[in-house]
């Protein structure tokens, strides 16, 4: 079995999930409030952004903001600093993380419906026929290979 949503036993890889991540001095209440406040090299919408009370929220915000200079060439390794520091900062999700390996199928994909086929894959019909590039799901079993060799 592979995981094909981040939902349910595996809700836990989404960048959803309410765990605590603190990246340049900052708390976040999620990945997706670190990953969205990375967008920006502002400080005080840093700290906006980590106030907010859902990771929804957050990412509605960080659509709104003025993108860093440099972001389409950073966003991937933000996004694995923000994953990276969920997982090692969160000793029991890393543990979860971890076991993912150990099933049948390995695989990991961020399949969703809202047509992201950069981060993960979308299933409706219009997108189901070519399958997304599943970044985060690289990114999740990068994170994974990490935490095990520790």
């Amino acid at each position: 079995m592979a995981v094909d949503r981040f939902e349910g036993e595996f809700r836990f890889l989404s960048n959803f999930y309410p765990c605590s991540v603190t990246i340049g001095g900052i708390r976040y209440p999620s990945a997706e409030h670190a990953y969205q406040a990375s967008k920006t090299l502002e400080f005080a919408i840093r700290n906006r952004i980590a106030a907010l009370p859902s990771p929804g929220e957050a990412k509605r915000y960080g659509r709104r903001i003025e993108l860093r200079p440099d972001w389409e060439r950073a966003k991937k390794p933000v996004m694995l600093v923000v994953v990276l520091s969920k997982f090692t900062q969160n000793p029991l999700l890393g543990a979860q993380l971890a076991d993912t390996a150990d099933m049948e199928d390995p695989l990991l994909t961020e399949g969703n419906h809202w047509h992201d086929n950069y981060w993960g894959s979308c299933s409706c019909p219009r997108c189901a026929l070519q399958p997304g590039l599943n970044y985060l799901g690289r990114v999740l079993m990068a994170v994974r290979d990490a935490v095990r060799c520790d």
